[in-house]
């Protein structure tokens, strides 16, 4: 029941925040055609909006928008004339997904261990040098370490590719830049998630019954200790998606990123709707398995 509640709110909901994204992205001083090359003579300006339906009233315009929104169709782009944004999003969709998934499979394979090697050692040298490290991974963003790492690997020593998406090693530097941030906030949730489980009754019965401390660590401990993480997960994956932007722009990776920038800068008001509708899709769906793996996870967690 929980589930098909979840299910149920869904389509509701998304009708909320394309009507919010709708309202809001056309508050915004300036329209769509203010940035052409040549300014637009007023004709040639009321031939547009009429041609993308602007010079209907807002409640008209956004009934059409989710006539559309029902056949999957989320409308021409203003700014890329001749593509519609859901043939953008076909196509910028799978690089940004990309990668996210590396940063988060950066940030999973990086923090996890490092939490656990950190709630091993606690007190010694190596988990203060774990600690520091993963303070300054939280502490620097990723357009500071983005052109760092470009400026040593890609220029100086010549290792990496300075940007694109076009290899295999094209994606190092994004994803390092992108994940390396998200990997020190899951290191130090690690760390304290193991710390408190380790600090449990039944860990202490675990090691009395005479099992081994590896044992002890990575079949009664971490499943508990890693709950943490996996409610921060969800969220992560839309972190890393919304946090691309700045990163895709930054190696010029065309991905959904470089889109929305523009889009909104330029006042597409199609795409920036189509791309928060998007996003949010992902992130509810993402909250809602990462729920179920909870209760997985849990014993104790029942859902009504």
């Amino acid at each position: 029941m929980y589930l098909v509640r979840r299910l149920l709110l869904l389509p509701p909901l998304l009708v909320v925040i394309s009507l919010l994204a709708f309202l809001l992205v056309r508050t915004a001083p300036g329209g769509p055609f203010d940035r052409e090359r040549k300014p637009a003579s007023p004709d040639v300006e009321r031939a547009l909006r009429a041609r993308y339906h602007l010079d209907e009233p807002l409640g008209q315009q956004y009934l059409r928008f989710l006539g559309g929104l029902v056949r999957g169709d989320f409308g021409a782009s203003l700014k890329y004339r001749n593509h519609s944004v859901t043939d953008i999003i076909r196509q910028g969709l799978p690089v940004s997904l990309s990668l996210g998934l590396l940063a988060f499979g950066l940030a999973l394979g990086v923090g996890i261990p490092a939490g656990v090697y950190g709630a091993m050692r606690k007190g010694e040298w190596s988990d203060y040098g774990v600690s520091v490290l993963t303070l300054l991974a939280v502490c620097i963003p990723g357009f500071v370490v983005g052109p760092v790492l470009v400026t040593v690997f890609a220029i100086r020593w010549q290792w990496l590719p300075v940007g694109l998406w076009e290899s295999p090693m094209h994606a190092v530097l994004p994803t390092v830049s992108l994940g390396l941030y998200f990997a020190g906030k899951i290191a130090r949730m690690m760390r304290e998630g193991m710390l408190q489980t380790l600090r449990m009754d039944f860990i202490a019965t675990a090691r009395a019954k005479g099992l081994g401390e590896t044992r002890v660590l990575m079949r009664h401990a971490f499943r508990l200790a890693v709950m943490p993480v996996v409610s921060y997960s969800g969220p992560l994956l839309a972190d890393l998606l919304t946090g691309s932007f700045v990163i895709e722009n930054l190696f010029q990776i065309p991905g959904l990123g470089v889109f929305m920038v523009n889009s909104s800068l330029n006042r597409d008001y199609p795409m920036v709707v189509g791309l928060v509708l998007l996003y949010a899709i992902l992130l509810l769906g993402l909250n809602l398995i990462v729920d179920m793996l909870y209760a997985f996870l849990d014993p104790r967690v029942r859902y009504d």
